[in-house]
Parts: structure tokens; C-alpha cells; sequence
């Protein structure tokens, strides 16, 4: 077995630097070592959607049973169910109803596996994007101290008998901070990018570089030993023509098409327990538009992704949760330049095989002046931590919430999904 030393040459001549996380070229998975012992598992596969830029939830899941939603929005406000002209609510409930972008949900609505949590959110008052997001992520609003995530949390605490290193996916360049923890976790953009833009006799060195180095079984050479494994295992996925099942039509979009990369990872049965995607774009202030426009170009988007991956993976829908947040909402009244501004309260969905779906959940609060929060926010009645923890207890079979969430204890349950 090399030395330190020898080792340290033999990676700088190879371009492979090993510093806790192995760093292979843009194209390659990115694989973080774990720490010894650290293991997890979950009942079910979650999923999670950021929607990263603080996307409008009043215009997501419209309160047209609350009059003062129009009178705060009269550019961009949603049409009343049934009315004449274009991009008119599709109505839920007799009080809230859906974007008309959203209409792919609709289905999933009905079939009662997609639920809305209105009037959730953080309660840090930032109206920062990095800090809300970084908050939101590390699962500790107001605190940064903790470098772990909430999922990386979750995934350390939960016992599990399987070491693949394919447990925790980020779809994209970086892993999220809501993954980042002591268990492997791989950033990946996607599987054809991986055949197709790898360089083959630059991945056979490294390969080779690595087998050297790791031939042995102390916890530094399994590591590397299934890195080179899971390697292995998505060049094989690459030479496969990948074809969504029931008839799915994923966006040919980044998110799209990162949600049909997830769905083949998943049947490929390759150990997949946790999963996050990003869809950004959100930070609507100017021309945000109403039934037509910028946002409703996103919404179309993301209710596409999301009726697309449901189709694919209806089989396997029972065993899978998806949760949907963003880092804040928007004022509840519009701005000048017909957009909104950075607001507090925001809207988060479920899916998944065991959601208690059909429903709104959270307490209404209203949108009357003297209900409203700060310069003009939504105000937030359900805390996100009582949504994800309800998953996290629920469907993953974890009930450490304080070590997933620590310095919160006062949880409540909505019923979003089932036990």
C-alpha cells in the first residue's frame, strides 16, 4: 500500500487530488467521502424541489375566496374560477385554486397524491436570497454555526444497512447545502454528460490511478474502491437510450431533464434514498405577468417536470415523497413596475403515493391590512420545519426531528402525508 507521500505524488501526477472529497473533472460525479460508521436508509425515496429565487405562492395557490388578493394585485392577479377571459384560477376548494400554468397538477390533485401547504415559510425575517436559502437549507433559520444540512442530518442519524454511494443525488454542478453532511453525496448534472463529454483515456488513467492507490480494505481504499464503483455503474446507465415509462413527456429543459436523470437513477435500482433538484428563476420584480408571462413560463415548466416524473415513476409513487419550498414569498401587493417584491409567507407542495392529497393545508391568515406581515408580507402560520419533520418522521421513518432540526421542538403536524 503507498505511503502518504507517495500517495500525495501519485495524485498530482494524475490530476486527482483526494482532501476528504474526491475532485474528478466537470463532467465525472462528484462523490464526498463519508465518515466511518455513518450510515442511513429511509422508507421511502424523498425528493426535493428548490425553487430558488423566492417564487410568488399567492400566484402558485390563489386565495380568490379572499377579496383582498385582488385589491392588492390588480395587474397580476389570477382570474376567479370560470371566468371569461384567458388564465382564469382552476379552482380547488370554493376558496383557493391553482395557477393555470399548473393545470398538469390538476390530475394529480383529483387522484388526491398532491397536496399545498398555504402560509408556510421561515419565520427569519430576511428578505435576503443567500441567507434564506442558506437557512432554509441547513434547516436552522437565523443560524449559520452548523455546516450540515437537514438531510445530511437525517441521513446520518438513520441507521441503514446500505453503503451505496449513490444514498444522496444533487442534481447539479454543486452538491446543495441541504445534502451536505458525513454520507456520500453525489453531484451530478447529468448521465449523458457524462458519456458523452467524458474524455476515455482520461477517465481509464484515473480509474487505473485509483485502483492503485485503493487496492486494500482499510476505510480510505473502500472509499475509493466505490467511487470507482459508482463510476462504473453510471457509464453502464450512460450506453442505455433512457424511456420514460406510461407514456411520460419530460420538459426539455435543465429541470426536466434533471428529474428524468433522477428517474433512472431510481429504477436502476442503484440505492437512491434522498434527491435534490433546483428550479431557479423566481425572483419576479419586474413584469411578472398574471395568466400569461415570465411566471407563468416557469409554472408551465415545473407542473410539466412534476406530472412527467409522476407518470414515470407511478409504480413506484408509494414508496417516493416530493416536497417542494423556496426561501421566501413575495409582497402581497404588487409593484409599480407590475411585479412583487421580496415578501415573507410562501406556498409548499407534496406528492407522493402516501400524501393525504385534495387538500390546503395551514391556517388562512388573510390578506387584510392588519393581518398582513412587516412592510406587506403573507403572513407564515406553519413553520417549514413541521412539514419537512412530518415527512422525515412519517415516510422516512425518522423520528430524531432534534437532530435533524435542532433548537425546535414545538412541531405540529398538519396530516399532510400518511404514517
Amino acid at each position: 500500500m503507498f505511503d502518504t507521500i507517495k500517495r500525495r505524488e501519485l495524485l498530482k501526477k494524475s490530476g486527482v487530488l483526494a482532501m476528504g472529497m474526491l475532485s474528478l473533472p466537470v463532467w465525472m460525479p462528484r462523490v464526498a467521502f463519508r465518515q466511518p460508521n455513518a450510515a442511513a436508509s429511509a422508507q421511502d425515496i424523498m425528493v426535493v424541489v428548490f425553487l430558488r429565487g423566492g417564487a410568488d405562492g399567492l400566484n402558485m395557490v390563489i386565495p380568490h375566496g379572499d377579496p383582498n388578493y385582488y385589491a392588492l394585485r390588480r395587474a397580476i392577479a389570477i382570474g376567479q374560477p370560470g371566468a371569461r377571459k384567458t388564465g382564469a384560477t382552476i379552482d380547488l376548494d370554493g376558496f383557493f385554486g391553482l395557477h393555470p400554468s399548473l393545470a398538469p397538477l390538476q390530475e394529480l390533485w383529483q387522484q388526491k397524491t398532491l397536496a399545498a401547504v398555504q402560509a408556510v415559510g421561515s419565520p427569519d425575517p430576511t428578505h435576503s436570497h443567500f441567507d434564506a436559502m442558506d437557512y432554509m437549507e441547513r434547516g436552522t433559520p437565523g443560524e449559520k454555526a452548523m455546516a450540515t444540512g437537514w438531510i445530511g442530518r437525517h441521513l446520518q442519524v438513520k441507521a441503514s444497512e446500505k453503503q451505496s454511494p449513490f444514498r444522496a443525488v444533487g442534481l447539479g454542478a454543486i452538491v446543495q447545502q441541504s445534502l451536505r453532511g458525513s454520507i456520500p453525496t453525489i453531484a451530478l448534472q447529468s448521465i449523458a454528460d457524462f458519456h458523452l463529454r467524458g474524455d476515455a483515456q482520461q477517465l481509464g488513467r484515473i480509474q487505473q490511478t485509483i485502483s492503485s492507490l485503493y487496492d486494500g480494505n482499510e476505510f480510505i481504499e473502500v472509499e475509493g474502491q466505490e467511487t470507482l464503483a459508482a463510476m462504473d455503474t453510471l457509464a453502464k446507465i450512460a450506453n442505455q437510450a433512457y424511456k420514460p415509462s406510461n407514456n411520460a413527456k419530460y420538459p426539455k429543459t435543465y429541470f426536466g431533464q434533471s428529474l428524468a436523470t433522477l428517474g433512472q437513477l431510481i429504477k436502476s435500482d442503484l440505492g437512491v434514498e434522498v434527491a435534490a433538484v433546483d428550479l431557479g428563476g423566481w425572483d419576479t420584480h419586474q413584469q411578472q405577468g398574471a395568466g400569461e408571462g415570465q411566471m407563468a413560463r416557469l409554472l408551465e415548466e415545473f407542473a410539466q417536470g412534476l406530472a412527467a416524473f409522476y407518470t414515470d415513476m407511478r409504480d413506484r409513487m408509494k414508496n417516493i415523497t416530493l416536497v417542494t419550498m423556496s426561501e421566501f414569498g413575495r409582497r402581497a401587493q404588487e409593484n409599480s413596475s407590475h411585479g412583487t417584491d421580496h415578501g415573507h409567507g410562501n406556498v409548499m407542495f407534496v406528492m407522493g403515493g402516501n400524501v393525504n392529497g385534495g387538500k390546503v393545508y395551514g391556517d388562512w391568515p388573510t390578506l387584510a391590512p392588519d393581518k398582513l406581515y412587516g412592510p406587506g408580507d403573507l403572513e407564515i402560520t406553519t413553520d417549514f420545519r413541521d412539514v419537512l419533520g412530518e415527512i422525515a418522521q412519517k415516510r422516512l421513518g425518522n423520528p430524531n426531528l432534534a437532530a435533524i432540526f435542532p433548537n425546535y421542538s414545538t412541531f405540529n403536524f398538519r396530516g399532510v402525508v400518511k404514517g
